[in-house]
């Protein structure tokens, strides 16, 4: 073997044991892998299992989806049910032991935040609801201020060799996101105790966190699309007691909001919801930014 090849294979030999070293972490929600990327740096891999414009309740698991789910070393999700219709089929066809509930793998985020929406009793008949309480906790800023500390925390128990590295990240994001969390919240100040009308409740956290009220659901039932009979209600409601706006999430149908929008004369507005809707909010940071800004614009 001449002096070249050999350097060759060395060089090929070493990126792939940096490659080896590197945790994979697979998120269930692109939120979740924005934060993995912020924490983790280049000492992780990180992808999500579903696009922001999925719905997070209806998922297939897909061959290709349990063969990343196989080889993830860290499984990142929200938990609270959300994923309860497609996770636990993906983990146990994966054959991954590492990643299944209960091991250093699993990482529920729901688990690290205060829970709004727990209800007294759960019945079939009352819809999709969540016995654990709202699922949707990222879209409160306090809340990932928490999940990222317990996630730095895992990374580094996962991967020690590395744990400086991680707490020294999650100490620069928590900087940049208390500072601006402030600034949103001075920024948004204006919405405060506004009413919205929200097509699903997954709106809520960040609804309760901005001071908005929910004045109405288009859903008579979560998970159970407007019906023309509750729309005419919402309709007859806002007539008498005018919400300020109609709120929707951009991986949700429109037609509901917009009907509502033309007969009720109010705003309809389509948040990202998560990171990666569109082009302005690539990151947890802009996708506050753009939700912000989104509400104020309808409110004026």
């Amino acid at each position: 073997m001449n002096r070249t090849l050999a350097s060759l294979l060395l060089g090929a030999a070493a990126i792939a044991s940096g490659q080896a070293q590197a945790l994979n972490v697979l998120a269930c929600e692109p939120e979740w892998e924005a934060l993995a990327r912020e924490l983790g740096g280049d000492k992780i891999t990180a992808s999500s299992a579903t696009s922001a414009l999925q719905d997070p309740h209806r998922i297939e698991a897909r061959p290709s989806l349990i063969a990343r789910t196989r080889n993830a070393d860290l499984l990142v999700c929200t938990g609270l049910d959300l994923e309860a219709g497609w996770l636990p089929l993906l983990v146990q066809q994966s054959g991954n032991g590492k990643v299944a509930p209960g091991q250093p793998g699993f990482f529920e985020a729901g688990g690290f935040v205060p829970r709004i929406g727990i209800p007294a009793s759960v019945d079939r008949g009352d819809g999709d609801v969540h016995a654990a309480g709202n699922p949707h906790v990222h879209l409160n800023p306090h809340n990932i201020a928490l999940v990222a500390a317990a996630l730095a925390r895992r990374l580094a128990e996962l991967d020690p060799a590395n744990a400086a590295l991680y707490q020294g990240r999650h100490k620069d994001f928590a900087a940049r996101w208390g500072a601006a969390t402030l600034r949103w919240e001075r920024r948004a100040a204006p919405l405060r105790n506004m009413d919205v009308v929200e097509h699903h409740k997954n709106m809520d956290y960040l609804l309760g966190w901005l001071g908005m009220r929910v004045v109405g659901t288009l859903e008579s039932k979560p998970g159970v699309e407007p019906s023309a009979a509750h729309l005419g209600k919402l309709l007859s409601q806002q007539q008498r007691n005018p919400a300020k706006m109609v709120v929707r999430g951009a991986y949700q149908d429109g037609r509901a909001s917009q009907w509502l929008s033309q007969r009720g004369k109010i705003p309809a507005v389509v948040l990202p919801y998560t990171v990666g809707a569109d082009a302005q909010s690539g990151n947890l940071f802009a996708l506050f930014d753009s939700s912000i800004e989104r509400l104020l614009a309808a409110a004026k």
